[in-house]
């Protein structure tokens, strides 16, 4: 029986660092709602230069999967190269991501086509209770709202790593942060670009397995330079920095 031709084309694609324990759950369950959800659709992995045993499941999986694709970094070279290879492998319509520690649930996907409308561009989910550490709760809740004001962001949450966005706005920005810094560059972009935004409240559990990488001093300090460079730049002008300069 053939899919219905209203349903959207979709590829969904999760950033990977030693995610081994939940990558695999996450890759079938996509597989799973995509094939009742869209028309055409592939999942992409980014595995970030994994030394856990990632890569060896994500190529097993491949091996079952055709509709899985892999982006295999030889090393780590960090969360905003990680995005910036997923959004450039992926071909259909419609673009979502989440992260591979499985503290999102893409089975609330659906719900997001739903609400993908004709005048809404690019959906930004919201955590309705976060999930960490209070020590993380704090931060993060503090950076999301520095970062809101600090670029006038259309969202309450840029650090809610659960979005679906339409790869025409995708193809009109160029996205250059190597670090986390990249969720606020890709928000202001899409927002310079036309996009129109709706949020929606997700969930967001308990990491059951590994360790954020966020909170590694060296990672803290490159997503603060960035985060710097960004405001500057796009905030204050680009002439402050060389066109061909890294931001």
């Amino acid at each position: 029986m053939e899919q219905s031709t209203d349903k959207p084309s979709i590829s969904v694609f999760f950033p990977c660092y030693n995610d081994a324990k939940s990558i695999g759950k996450l890759v079938e369950d996509a597989l799973l709602i995509l094939k009742k959800n869209s028309r055409k659709y592939e999942v992409i992995v980014i595995d970030d230069g994994s030394t856990d045993k990632s890569p060896r499941i994500l190529k097993n999986l491949s091996q079952q999967y055709p509709r899985l694709k892999l982006v295999l970094h030889k090393k780590n070279v960090g969360y905003g190269a990680a995005l910036r290879s997923g959004f450039k492998k992926a071909k259909y319509d419609l673009i979502f991501y989440t992260d591979g520690d499985g503290q999102y649930d893409v089975g609330e996907l659906p719900i997001l086509v739903s609400l993908m409308t004709k005048n809404v561009d690019f959906i930004n989910g919201m955590k309705m209770s976060r999930q960490d550490p209070n020590y993380r709760i704090f931060i993060g809740n503090f950076y999301s709202f520095f970062a809101r004001w600090a670029f006038w962001l259309p969202v309450n949450d840029v650090d809610c790593d659960y979005r679906l966005i339409r790869k025409k706005i995708i193809n009109k920005i160029k996205l250059k942060s190597s670090s986390g810094a990249i969720c606020v560059e890709l928000v202001k972009k899409a927002q310079r670009a036309g996009a129109r935004f709706r949020q929606v409240s997700v969930f967001h559990y308990q990491r059951k397995h590994g360790q954020s990488e966020f909170f590694k001093p060296q990672n803290i300090i490159k997503s603060l330079w960035e985060i710097s460079r960004l405001w500057l730049t796009l905030m204050i002008g680009e002439k402050i920095f060389p066109k061909n300069a890294k931001v």
